[in-house]
């Protein structure tokens, strides 16, 4: 009696943290949203109530006047290619760890997941340098090695452990067929890690998109800015329009909601994968 008490107070308190947390995430989204379609002084008497009057102006003038597609256009290429070479390189580097037996792989590995405690933004000087030797400077090409190397630290984690949960038979039985390392890696291991490789995707996606840093240091040309860069030039030295930005943010989140919604189901078997044996 006191055992099954107890445990309906640990639900009663988790739902009531999961409440609170969903309180949390949806609060900012619904600022948002609901104050793109304010009109710009509207926003400062009531930021949280839903509009007097509703204001499609704000959409228009960003679709029409200002240039969304190509900001969002360039953001899209960086992020999905980012996360494209994440993947590749990531898996490539986990499958050689897991496989070559010898001392020097724990080392890489160990290697990889150092990445994760250094924040790559403390580098941002000697990026810099490296970028302009290598001629990328004002381009979004010279995003797709920081961002490359942002995410394989937590590629190499995820999909390092992910292999090794992978029976071994599979991978003998295919090498006995005559398969070579190759071979069995895209015909035996890939199709494996696509949870995991969903996990990855979605981590770095947010990241990704969200960077206004690296696009701020190395891009000044307005045909190569991203969608956040973009949105920098609506900030007036003594009037800001809140009613487009906001208008901007809100089109720009519908991918990465669409996105995540669709592949979040992969994303938890990513995250649960090896967590229960036997």
């Amino acid at each position: 009696m006191k055992s099954s008490l107890a445990r309906e107070r640990l639900h009663l308190g988790s739902h009531i943290v999961l409440l609170f947390w969903t309180f949390l995430v949806i609060f900012p989204l619904w600022t948002m949203i609901i104050n793109s379609f304010k009109f710009k002084f509207d926003i400062y008497t009531d930021p949280f109530g839903l509009p007097k009057k509703w204001n499609f102006g704000s959409y228009v003038s960003v679709i029409k006047e200002g240039d969304f597609f190509l900001y969002f256009r360039n953001s899209l290429f960086v992020t999905l290619g980012s996360i494209f070479l994440v993947l590749l390189f990531g898996s490539l580097a986990s499958y050689a760890i897991v496989n070559w037996k010898h001392k020097l792989s724990h080392f890489l590995y160990v290697f990889f997941i150092a990445g994760m405690m250094l924040p790559i933004k403390i580098g941002s000087i000697r990026l810099l340098q490296l970028v302009k030797s290598l001629g990328l400077l004002n381009t979004v090409w010279s995003l797709f090695p920081v961002y490359t190397a942002m995410g394989l630290p937590i590629a190499v984690f995820v999909l390092t452990e992910f292999i090794r949960q992978i029976p071994a038979e599979l991978t003998e039985a295919a090498v006995i067929d005559g398969a070579r390392r190759s071979r069995v890696f895209t015909i035996v291991i890939l199709p494996l890690l696509r949870p995991a490789l969903a996990t990855v995707a979605i981590y770095n996606l947010i990241p990704f998109w969200n960077d206004l840093w690296f696009p701020l240091i190395f891009i000044n040309n307005d045909e190569h800015k991203t969608l956040l860069l973009g949105v920098t030039r609506l900030f007036g030295q003594y009037m800001t329009d809140w009613s487009r930005i906001l208008a901007v943010l809100t089109l720009s989140a519908v991918p990465v909601l669409l996105l995540y919604l669709t592949m979040s189901k992969n994303f938890i078997k990513g995250l649960t994968a090896g967590a229960v044996k036997g």
